[in-house]
C-alpha cells in the first residue's frame, strides 16, 4: 500500500455467492478497509493473481464527509452488486454502528446503507440472511479506546460492546438489540450457510462465550449461550482471571462444524453443531500409535521432528477431549503463572514449528472449501499485539495449517506448513485475515 499506519484488518470481495447467476460479475477485486486511517483500498487480483496491483483508493475524507463514519471493518458484497462495509465509529473515534455503501463498479461511495435516526452505539462485524429479511451486526468497543490497547479500567463503563443489533434487510432500519452481557464484546458473527436457516453463532471476546442466535416463533430474534470457555486464575497478567479471548469463529460450508480461536489461551477448538443448541467439542490431536489410555489425557503440541508432530502428554479433567495449542499467553517459562485451571493440569509448552517459535496466539482462521484444511494467523490488532505479545511485533506473525478430520472431528497441526511473515524483505509483518480467490467460509453469503 502507498501509505503507512493504515492497519489493514479485514477484507472482502467485490463479488460473492450473493451474485450467483449474474454472468457479468467476476470475483476480481479485493476490498481492504483500513481500520486506523479509514481509507479503503481496492486491489486488482484478476489481471494477475500472483501479482496483485492497487486499483483504487477511497480516501478517508470521503468516508468521513459522505457517511459520517470511520474505522471501517467488515466488507461484504451484496446481491445488488454493491459493496457494504461496517464501521466501528464516527470520524472522531466515538462509537457508532453504521455502514458504508460502495458502487460495485466504480467503488465510489454511494452513502450510508442504514436509514432512519435510530442506530446502535457501536459496530464491528455483520452478516445478512435475506430470506428472513434480516441483518445482524455486532459491537467490539469505542474506537478511540481500543487504539490504546486493552485497559481493564474501561470495563463496566460502557466502552465495550454487549449487543447483537438486528436490522430490517429491506428498509435498512434498526429494529432490536439482543443483550449478550456487559463487556462481552461480541465480535465475529456467522449465520449458518443454508440461506433458509434462521440461526447462527457469535463469538464474544472478553466473556469468552459462544452464543447461538435464532428467530423466535414471534418473529423477533433472541440469543442463548451454548459454549463457555472457562477463565484461568493467573498471576503476572492484567487481571486475576484470564479469559480465552475468542477472536474469530467460522462455520464449515456444510454447516456441520464450528471452529473458534482463543487468542490468549492459545488453543483452537472444533465443535460438532449437528445439534445447534448443544455443540459438542470434537477437535483434537490424534496419535494413532499411542496406547489406548491416551484418549483420557490432554495432548500439547510442542513442535515437529521432520514432518512428525512431537507431543507431550499431561492429564486433564476434560477426559476424552483433546485440544491443539499453538502459542498463547499461558505457556511455560513466560511471565504468566496459572494458579487455577478447570481444564489443564499444567501449562502448555511453547510451540515450535520448523525450528521457529510461534509468537502470539491463534487469531484469524479460514477453512478450505472441502473442510479439510484450517489456516490460522496470529496477529489481532497492532496496539493489542504490542501489549500482549511484544515479541510478535518484533519477530512477525505466522500462518499455520491444521489438518481436519471431517468424519469424526479432530485437528492435527501440519508440521511441514509454515508461512513466516517475520522474513519479509522489508521487515516483520503482522498478518491477519485470510481469503481464498474462489470464495470461502466467511465471505460468501447465499441468498
Amino acid at each position: 500500500m502507498p501509505n503507512l499506519g493504515d492497519e489493514l484488518h479485514h477484507s472482502g470481495w467485490n463479488t460473492c455467492s450473493s451474485c450467483f447467476g449474474d454472468a457479468t460479475k467476476k470475483r476480481n477485486r479485493l476490498i481492504l478497509p483500513s481500520f486506523i486511517s479509514s481509507r479503503i483500498y481496492v486491489v486488482d487480483v484478476g489481471t494477475d493473481l500472483r501479482a496483485p496491483r492497487l486499483f483504487k483508493v477511497v480516501n478517508s475524507e470521503d468516508v468521513f464527509w459522505k457517511c459520517n463514519l470511520g474505522y471501517p471493518h467488515t466488507s461484504h458484497c451484496l446481491g445488488s452488486g454493491e459493496i457494504m462495509i461496517s464501521a466501528l465509529g464516527d470520524p472522531a473515534g466515538s462509537g457508532k454502528g453504521g455502514f458504508i455503501l460502495l458502487d460495485g463498479e466504480t467503488f465510489e461511495i454511494k452513502g450510508n446503507w442504514e436509514r432512519g435516526a435510530k442506530i446502535p452505539p457501536m459496530g464491528y462485524d455483520f452478516w445478512y440472511q435475506p430470506r428472513h429479511n434480516v441483518l445482524i451486526s455486532t459491537e467490539w468497543g469505542i474506537p478511540k479506546c481500543l487504539g490504546y490497547g486493552f485497559d481493564p479500567t474501561d470495563l463496566k463503563k460502557g466502552r465495550y460492546g454487549r449487543r447483537l443489533n438486528v436490522w430490517d434487510w429491506t428498509t435498512h432500519t434498526y429494529l432490536q438489540a439482543i443483550d449478550v452481557g456487559e463487556d462481552a464484546a461480541p465480535l465475529e458473527i456467522r449465520f449458518l450457510h443454508n440461506p433458509d436457516a434462521a440461526e447462527g453463532y457469535v463469538g464474544c471476546t472478553i466473556s469468552s462465550a459462544i452464543h447461538r442466535f435464532y428467530k423466535t416463533e414471534q418473529g423477533d430474534w433472541a440469543a442463548e449461550k451454548v459454549i463457555q470457555v472457562p477463565s484461568k486464575k493467573v498471576e503476572g497478567w492484567l487481571l486475576p482471571d484470564m479469559p480465552g479471548f475468542i477472536t474469530d469463529i467460522l462455520i464449515s460450508l456444510d454447516d456441520r462444524f464450528l471452529y473458534f480461536s482463543n487468542w490468549l489461551h492459545g488453543d483452537i477448538r472444533q465443535y460438532d453443531i449437528s445439534n445447534s443448541r448443544e455443540p459438542k467439542l470434537v477437535g483434537q490431536v490424534r496419535r494413532p500409535q499411542a496406547p489406548s489410555r491416551i484418549p483420557t489425557l490432554f495432548l500439547h503440541l510442542l513442535g515437529t521432528a521432520g514432518t512428525s508432530p512431537v507431543l507431550a502428554v499431561s492429564p486433564t479433567r476434560t477426559f476424552g477431549l483433546l485440544q491443539v495449542f499453538v502459542g498463547g499467553s499461558i505457556t511455560k517459562g513466560g511471565p504468566v503463572t496459572v494458579c487455577g485451571d478447570e481444564e489443564l493440569q499444567s501449562q502448555p509448552e511453547p510451540f515450535f514449528i520448523k525450528g521457529t517459535r510461534v509468537q502470539g496466539g491463534p487469531q484469524m482462521i479460514q477453512l478450505s472449501l472441502d473442510g479439510k484444511r484450517l489456516y490460522v494467523t496470529t496477529s489481532l490488532y497492532s496496539a493489542w499485539d504490542r501489549q500482549f505479545y511484544p515479541d510478535l511485533v518484533k519477530d512477525g506473525s505466522v500462518m499455520l495449517q491444521l489438518d481436519v478430520d471431517t468424519e469424526r472431528g479432530g485437528l492435527t497441526v501440519n508440521g511441514s506448513f509454515l508461512v513466516d511473515f517475520g522474513k519479509e524483505p522489508d521487515g516483520p509483518c503482522l498478518a491477519h485475515e485470510i481469503r481464498y480467490p474462489g470464495g470461502d467460509c466467511t465471505s460468501d453469503i447465499w441468498v
